[in-house]
Formats: structure tokens, C-alpha cells, sequence
């Protein structure tokens, strides 16, 4: 099942997203269809309030190397380096813009089924944690760069998406 992807501007967005404290089926068939948006979409990451759903979940796939569901997830530690990449979200799309994160990420947060789990991840997997998890806090990948620079991304993006005038013959 397909879910919308919400989009800048939208209120959702900007939540703080509740934990989830339910795992029943109702989680299940959310997850499976966060994945087959996510890969629908062909993103790394994407979060509960991404499809309108103001809970703490995220999904990532990464190529064959990673597809994994974070409940409740709980940044536990991140490294002194700091990594420097564009990043580009399914929220905001069409535009790009270089983040600084932390290089590395340790994380702690529920399965599907309820278990707790740790990851400590690096490159591009540690990223997608952090801009996921900044999405279940109501942060957008462009309130991490300067005002300056937001708003010329905003005003990309608005540029991208509005709506074509027809020439009149």
C-alpha cells in the first residue's frame, strides 16, 4: 500500500511525534508500507510524520545492506567528527543542501515486535538515522544550515513546485 509523502509546509512536519506503544498488526501493515513507499519513492529514509503519522517510527533502506524499522528510537551517542554532505529529503523534493552530522551514531530503539535493539552505524547509515530521527522532533534537514541558506533552498523548492502557466496558443 502506497501512503502519500507530505511536503513542506505541512503542519505534520513540524511535530514533536508521540512513542508508539502498541505493536500489533496496525504497526506491522504501517511499516511494510512506509518500506514500499520509501522504495517507491527511491529514498534512504523516511519517518511517521513524512506520511502523515505524528508517531515515532522510521524506516531505512540502503541498497542490499540495510532495510530496518526503528520504533521509539533514542539517539544514545553520536561522535565528536562531523561529517559534512548534501542531503535532500522526500519531504522537500528537488532540492539539495549540505548538512553537518556527526560521522558516527549510536542508537537504541524497538523492532516491530516490541524488542529493543542497538545500532551504531556510520556514513551514510548514521546520516539517514539522524535525519530521520530529526523528523519524529518536527526538524526538517533545512533548520540545520544557515538562514540564509534556508531560505534560498525554501525558495528553490517553491520554485520547482508551483504550479506551470499554459502559453495560450
Amino acid at each position: 500500500m502506497m501512503l502519500d509523502i507530505y511536503t513542506l509546509g505541512e503542519e505534520v512536519l513540524y511535530e514533536k511525534c508521540q512513542p508508539i506503544t502498541k505493536f500489533d498488526s496496525g504497526l506491522r501493515v504501517l511499516v511494510d508500507a512506509m518500506f514500499e513507499t520509501l522504495s517507491e519513492a527511491d529514498g534512504v529514509g523516511l519517518a511517521g510524520p513524512q506520511v502523515g503519522v505524528p508517531s515515532r517510527v522510521f524506516v531505512i533502506s540502503i541498497r542490499d545492506e540495510v532495510k530496518q524499522a526503528f520504533i521509539n528510537p533514542q539517539i544514545i551517542e553520536t561522535s565528536i567528527e562531523i561529517s559534512t554532505v548534501e542531503e535532500g529529503c522526500l519531504s522537500i523534493p528537488g532540492v539539495w543542501h549540505d548538512v553537518d552530522r556527526p560521522a558516527k551514531v549510536t542508537v537504541q530503539a524497538q523492532d516491530i515486535e516490541g524488542k529493543s535493539f542497538m545500532v551504531k552505524a556510520d556514513g551514510l547509515y548514521a546520516r539517514a538515522i539522524q535525519h530521520e530521527n530529526d523528523h519524529l522532533n518536527g526538524t526538517l534537514f533545512i533548520e540545520r544550515i544557515s538562514p540564509e541558506e534556508k531560505e534560498k533552498v525554501v525558495r528553490a523548492y517553491e520554485r520547482k513546485n508551483r504550479p506551470r502557466k499554459r502559453m495560450k496558443p
